[in-house]
């Protein structure tokens, strides 16, 4: 596949930069089920099967294995889909209404969990998920409102905590976090979270501005790799040709 060059690639969205992101967080991952949750992730996940992962398994949320189109290609019972997030064989991308800088992830409430401010989702799944197979996240409006010091309610384990439990964690992985600014991932000694890449057109200064803790940064941060001219085929005409992806970021 050819890189996107010159005028077209001046023409890649932020929205896009995030498609791509995402959809590296499951990159020759074999036969697991993919679940993304949000509209890049979604995206991403479709564009990673299409691509370098053939072998994901792709689901509509409810029972049913699809393919990237649509069409049904497996049945996939709600027993069958708690043997998978027990075995281990499944990624799942999660939201995360506030994450710390070891990846503890709160969805469930803000301010004191007696008399919160805010009532969100609730835990649901997300201690299982954390637990059991590996878990990243999508922010897609990064401030520091959402990376904070520390969240108000843990939902999804961070690396702090599985550390503490290491009898029940040993399947504990956070590969990375994904924002509107940039990739982020937990390669440091302590596990603490790590800048990985930014996103074209995005400053560490930026970044960190909008951080509530202080990030690991390394002396040369990459960009966010370009899309190829297929895989931005796919995402424009196939995946998302009403560019959907551009309501959840914007340019």
């Amino acid at each position: 596949m050819t890189e996107v060059t010159g005028a077209s690639l001046a023409a890649v969205t932020r929205a896009e930069y995030c498609v791509i992101a995402c959809a590296e967080a499951w990159r020759d991952a074999g036969e697991i089920l993919a679940s993304p949750m949000g509209l890049i992730p979604s995206v991403g996940a479709r564009l990673a099967r299409l691509t370098f992962s053939p072998d994901l398994l792709l689901t509509d949320g409810e029972a049913m294995l699809v393919r990237p189109d649509g069409t049904v290609e497996g049945w996939l019972p709600y027993r069958q889909h708690l043997a998978l997030v027990t075995g281990g064989r499944r990624h799942v991308m999660m939201g995360a209404s506030q994450i710390d800088r070891f990846g503890n992830q709160n969805i469930s409430c803000i301010g004191d969990w007696e008399r919160p401010t805010r009532q969100l989702l609730g835990v649901r799944g997300a201690p299982v998920n954390t637990l059991n197979n590996p878990t990243s996240y999508w922010v897609p409006k990064h401030s520091r409102r959402v990376f904070v010091e520390k969240v108000d309610m843990v939902c999804g384990v961070g690396y702090d905590r599985a550390a503490a439990h290491a009898d029940t964690s040993r399947f504990h992985r956070i590969p990375r976090v994904v924002s509107d600014l940039g990739v982020f991932d937990f390669a440091t000694p302590d596990h603490s979270m790590r800048l990985a890449s930014l996103h074209p057109g995005v400053s560490v200064e930026q970044v960190r501005a909008a951080t509530g803790f202080t990030l690991t940064v390394p002396d040369e941060v990459p960009y966010t790799r370009e899309p190829t001219a297929d895989e931005l085929r796919l995402i424009r005409e196939v995946l998302d040709p009403g560019d959907t992806r551009s309501r959840e970021v914007g340019s």
